[in-house]
């Protein structure tokens, strides 16, 4: 197993951690959180900057990237919704876009077809990160939540437009004729 997969691991393993930090009530809990939270999605930059340098992608990376990135994100959206950081309506929003193109992805893989990492899907994973680190330092009562509020309002219009990019390329996979 390379680094690259280890550290993807590594990350989607975070994921407990992040939760039960938020959720376990101590002094500076959410700050904790935030903090192993930005460290973990570090270590997306990381892992892809390192595959790309030795030049050693996997399909393991390929697949579980996105997954770790996913789990992690959206678990801190969610849990930010249980401290009155992030409204219901926006979180479950960006979900629904999440299993609406995971979906997606599996029917193409069905079909044989890998759809790649589109750049805007990239932008509207670190829009979504940014967002879930804001909310954390609003939990932790280092700003208004308003500011989360707004983080969290440019991440749920770049994950939509980003969906529909997705969606654009979606009639060609299934015509078997694909330009992704």
């Amino acid at each position: 197993m390379t680094l690259p997969d280890q550290l993807t691991i590594a990350r989607a393993l975070s994921v407990p951690i992040v939760v039960v930090l938020y959720e376990w009530s101590f002094h500076a809990h959410d700050y904790w959180a935030t903090g192993v939270f930005i460290g973990a999605m570090t270590t997306d930059w990381l892992d892809g900057r390192i595959a790309r340098r030795r030049g050693r992608t996997s399909p393991l990376g390929s697949l579980l990237d996105p997954v770790a990135d996913k789990l992690l994100v959206l678990s801190v959206l969610v849990v930010l919704i249980d401290q009155d950081v992030f409204p219901a309506w926006m979180v479950v929003a960006i979900v629904a876009r999440e299993l609406l193109v995971s979906g997606l992805r599996l029917a193409a893989l069905e079909r044989g077809v890998v759809i790649a990492a589109r750049d805007l899907g990239k932008l509207k994973t670190w829009a979504q990160a940014t967002a879930a680190g804001v909310g954390g330092f609003a939990a932790a009562g280092a700003w208004d939540d308003s500011v989360a509020w707004w983080a969290l309002l440019v991440a749920l219009v770049l994950t939509w437009v980003s969906g529909l990019d997705y969606a654009r390329v979606a009639p060609g996979i299934f015509r078997k004729r694909v330009a992704v």
